[in-house]
């Protein structure tokens, strides 16, 4: 709510010192005694958002009350503890102005208080009973504005043409006409029970009941997976070919900071924010403003440029509790943010289609394949950005679906570009981003020095590579459950190998195989429960493990190993060395990590809902 709170007290005097600046922007003034006789003293705690409705409604309040009582002057006092829902300090500033002049305007002697002070103060109250009065002043609730045109959308194909997506839909391939559906057309898509959920609780994916909706917990197989593909995220950023510096923040800014409050509104009504004795604070949405509060107090040179700043950034986004998915839609997730600094538009679009080839790569490497929503800010952007987006149709070698918004919106930025995977019911689902961002290295002041000593505002590419960690973690248990026999990647999988022995006699043998592919760095267990072979297996089965290594006798005997391979469903006897090479060779490039969670079964509970 908008409003204005205001305490008026009539007084026989009032003094006043200010002592300590309690912000930054503190108004100047002298650090003395000020005291005033006769006066009534408004004391004013703005709030929320700036009103000149208020501020004339205010006046009218003040000079009601001082109509009845006389005072010889008025005293504008800002006062911030009437409300925890703070105002800006530049906004409050400006509406106590305006108050201070308009009371003047109407002829009265009016002293205003500095803003911005710790200040300590006495008063000798009267005692009438008009004396001591307080009002709660509401703005008049202005209707929205309403935004007369509705997105555009266009299929640009890879020749430059344009084309009405209704008209062109049945020339498209078959997941580009479903996004196109969703997005353009706006068509209900046929919805159902998404099986994928089932799997990631099996593996320890699972909402968070004492927490707020959207919250999830991470069980020990899972999170073994989440960090790797953290990890991966990270080696992903720094082989780009530029330097990354990775930072690391807050997630709580104060929005009545200007440049965060700017960039709040700009995003939309999913903010999530939290009352604190500061006033309000808005939780980071992404990594933007941690790192660009950092790279404000850098000295850059041109020579520097381009480079990325790095973080897997603890997000908050304030979904609606009916929308929330499993590992997809959240309300806190991990964005591994990248935001490349360069000195142009220009450059940043040869940046870009660099970021989108490895975006595109990224989903090749699982078999998968996007397609690409482009978001353009206006017509008059669509006309500058239309042989880049035939640029980016022909690398892709197929149409694209591009949504033109309104004019009107001033956002910060001219290009959105949405990469779209279709899961197992058949829904476009975002996962990697890349955007132009002309408009925020001035809001948050991030500048470079160019060749001839001028300071220049840098262009920010903003990019999550492989999307979330979540929902990269959802595309991957997608992919798996499309394959004959379900399976993560070997590189991220929690347990790359199980060592299952025939019996307990050969218990050291199958030690001896565990301890040398964990000498390799591979992630191996044991199962030395007292069970029959084949429980033993199942259980491996429904797991996922991608190699179940079985050791009897013989294998001792033979200085060799039974591989059950879950790819091909093979069985092949081979050598540990050989299974080494193997795995190698299917992990080579990914990161690697050691278990977390104990190496023989009999030592740990069930993590795994088999």
């Amino acid at each position: 709510m908008i409003s204005l709170r205001l305490l008026l007290l009539h007084s026989d005097w009032f003094e006043y010192r200010p002592r300590e600046r309690a912000l930054r922007i503190a108004e100047p003034t002298e650090k003395e005694w000020f005291r005033v006789e006769e006066a009534l003293v408004v004391m004013v705690t703005v709030e929320e958002e700036d009103s000149e409705n208020i501020v004339e409604r205010a006046v009218d309040e003040i000079l009601q009350v001082a109509e009845k009582v006389k005072p010889e002057r008025i005293v504008i006092y800002p006062y911030a503890h009437l409300s925890e829902k703070l105002a800006p300090p530049e906004v409050a500033i400006r509406l106590l102005n305006i108050l201070t002049k308009n009371i003047e305007d109407k002829g009265w002697k009016v002293h205003r208080a500095p803003f911005g002070w710790y200040k300590a103060f006495r008063i000798s109250v009267k005692g009438h009973p008009l004396a001591e009065l307080s009002r709660r002043i509401v703005a008049v609730k202005k209707e929205e504005r309403k935004i007369p045109e509705e997105k555009k959308y266009v299929i640009i194909d890879p020749r430059g043409n344009e084309w009405d997506p209704r008209e062109y839909l049945d020339r498209l391939n078959p997941e580009l006409q479903v996004l196109v559906k969703k997005e353009a057309l706006k068509m209900e898509l046929k919805g159902g029970k998404p099986i994928i959920i089932d799997y990631l609780r099996r593996f320890g994916c699972e909402w968070e009941s004492t927490s707020d909706y959207g919250h999830m917990r991470f069980s020990p197989h899972v999170a073994l997976v989440f960090d790797l593909v953290a990890d991966y995220s990270r080696s992903i950023v720094n082989s780009l070919g530029i330097p990354v510096f990775e930072v690391k923040g807050t997630a709580f800014f104060d929005l009545r900071e200007k440049p965060i409050r700017e960039h709040a509104e700009l995003y939309g009504d999913r903010l999530y924010t939290i009352k604190t004795d500061k006033g309000p604070l808005v939780l980071s949405y992404a990594a933007c403003h941690q790192q660009f509060s950092i790279i404000k107090d850098w000295d850059i040179s041109y020579k520097e440029l381009p480079f990325g700043a790095f973080e897997i950034a603890d997000s908050y986004r304030y979904e609606q509790s009916g929308e929330l998915e499993l590992c997809f839609r959240l309300r806190r997730f991990y964005m591994p943010d990248l935001h490349i600094f360069v000195k142009n538009e220009e450059e940043a679009k040869q940046w870009v289609l660099k970021v989108h080839r490895r975006i595109m790569e990224e989903m090749e490497k699982l078999n998968r394949n996007y397609e690409l929503l482009i978001n353009i800010v206006n017509p008059e952007q669509f006309k500058r950005y239309k042989d880049f987006i035939v640029d980016i149709a022909r690398d892709v070698g197929k149409p694209v679906l591009v949504a033109i918004y309104p004019p009107g919106i001033n956002y910060y930025w001219t290009i959105n570009i949405e990469y779209h995977i279709l899961d197992l019911l058949n829904r476009p689902r975002e996962i990697g981003t890349v955007q132009i961002d002309i408009g925020n290295a001035k809001r948050f002041n991030i500048t470079y020095v160019n060749e001839r000593g001028e300071k220049c505002y840098p262009v920010i590419i903003h990019t999550a590579i492989i999307g979330s960690l979540e929902r990269y973690i959802y595309t991957l248990f997608d992919t798996a459950l499309r394959l004959k026999k379900p399976m993560l990647p070997v590189w991220v999988s929690p347990v790359q190998v199980r060592v299952v022995p025939v019996s307990l006699e050969v218990i050291e043998y199958a030690e001896g195989v565990v301890k040398a592919l964990e000498e390799e760095g591979f992630r191996v267990d044991i199962d030395d429960t007292d069970r029959t072979l084949s429980r033993k297996i199942l259980d491996a089965e429904k797991e996922w493990i991608p190699y179940i290594v079985v050791v009897g006798r013989r294998e001792e005997e033979s200085k060799t190993i039974r591989v059950r391979v879950r790819r091909s469903g093979e069985e092949i006897t081979m050598t540990v060395d050989e299974l080494a090479e193997l795995l190698r060779k299917e992990t080579k490039g990914y990161p690697k990590r050691p278990l977390y969670f104990a190496k023989r079964l009999s030592k740990r509970p069930r993590l795994i809902k088999v």
